[in-house]
């Protein structure tokens, strides 16, 4: 490990305690999408105590932010990215009381040594990444557009390479008809609720020709009020996913033909609308996962501790990827095979074991943000590797 890197590990180890303190803090105390107002509070409070200048509410988006360090030397910019909502009823399942402060704690670190390097650092916060998530609109405002790379970690209990996720869309449908009693006078009614069993047929009899890689689940979100009232109004919310946004589209669209089938069967009147965010595909550079891995290993990893990279479902980091080169990383904070959106995992991830290898993550991260920095080729490369990927995408 070069000077540099072995300062700011060092650096983050001075305030290993307060990161770990704050992680605590945030998970502790959970709080939904778009309602995280108390971690983004101590997010910003703790970059501000470290010199970041911090943007608050970008977009309009209450509980966002942007922090920045520039050095007097031109050089690249990086991003970090924070998620830190919870899930329903789970709370911290998923670990984003790590991620917010892996990120974070590596930026504190890399700035220690900023001002030798050149260049900018940013700690993104992104809100609701379970749900709406806010990278969706700051890719689509550029937001990302003049960052040279951007990182993040995701707690697991293994290590994998980052790899690919799943494009999304979320879509409700909703339908209208006519309420009658469904004894005395059923002829009168219009069921909207078996427009939404005839989507679900449709639906069900679409996976037959669909590509392995796509997955079509959804739910009914609304049935009926009584059992002997036929339904005026009924609903469902699905989720439509695949390899990539071109073959996710496709699916859509046959998703909402089979509704409005259903529609015109019945009788019944439908609306749709996207209930949440549609997420991109992750694009990873492999250039800059290569380096990542290659920090691991420099701490003590074995290569045979490292998985190749899975499909985790979806992530809005996946539009982000599309404007500036990011990977997304699996790091191991805990030692039992625990699923992530399990109460095990919750659990565990709370843990003095797992907040101390989340606080190894973040060196990690910022150790890769360090190499890419001191390195132009390198820089270069995962430049190249990106326009290309641009290309085909």
């Amino acid at each position: 490990m070069s000077g540099n890197k072995k300062t700011l590990s060092s650096l983050i180890d001075n305030h290993a305690e307060s990161f770990k303190q704050l992680s605590r803090t945030i998970g502790a105390n959970p709080e939904l999408g778009h309602q995280e107002f108390k971690a983004s509070a101590l997010l910003i409070k703790e970059l501000e105590r470290h010199g970041f200048t911090v943007e608050r509410q970008p977009l309009g988006l209450t509980t966002a932010f942007i922090g920045s360090y520039t050095s007097s030397k031109p050089g690249p910019t990086v991003a970090f990215l924070c998620e830190y909502d919870a899930l329903p009823d789970l709370g911290h399942a998923c670990g984003h009381h790590m991620i917010c402060i892996m990120s974070l704690a590596a930026a504190v670190g890399l700035k220690g040594v900023l001002d030798e390097l050149g260049g900018t650092i940013r700690v993104y916060g992104t809100p609701a990444e379970e749900t709406k998530g806010a990278k969706v609109p700051m890719s689509a405002a550029g937001l990302f557009d003049d960052c040279d790379f951007a990182l993040m970690a995701h707690p697991y209990y293994t290590f994998e390479r980052s790899g690919n996720s799943l494009a999304l869309d979320a879509i409700q449908f909703e339908f209208f008809g006519q309420a009658a009693h469904a004894a005395a006078s059923p002829y009168e009614g219009v069921n909207a609720l078996d427009a939404v069993l005839q989507l679900f047929s449709s639906v069900n009899a679409l996976r037959q020709q669909t590509r392995s890689s796509a997955r079509l689940h959804g739910i009914i979100d609304h049935g009926g009020s009584a059992p002997n009232i036929i339904p005026d109004y009924a609903s469902a919310k699905f989720y439509v996913r695949s390899h990539s946004r071109a073959y996710t589209d496709e699916l859509t669209a046959k998703v909402i033909r089979c509704a409005e089938g259903a529609a015109l069967g019945t009788g019944c009147t439908l609306q749709m609308n996207n209930y949440e965010y549609s997420y991109d595909e992750l694009h990873t550079n492999r250039t800059l996962s290569d380096q990542f891995t290659a920090n691991l290993m420099e701490a003590g990893v074995s290569p045979e501790e490292i998985g190749s990279g899975q499909d985790h479902g979806s992530l809005d980091l996946g539009n982000v990827s599309a404007r500036c080169p990011a990977i997304h990383p699996y790091v191991k904070v805990v030692e039992e095979r625990l699923l992530l959106h399990t109460e095990g995992f919750r659990d565990a991830a709370m843990t003095e074991q797992a907040l101390d290898r989340m606080i190894f993550s973040a060196k990690v991260l910022a150790g890769t943000a360090y190499d890419v920095f001191h390195s132009p080729q390198l820089l270069a490369a995962i430049r190249e590797e990106f326009e290309a990927s641009r290309l085909l995408h």
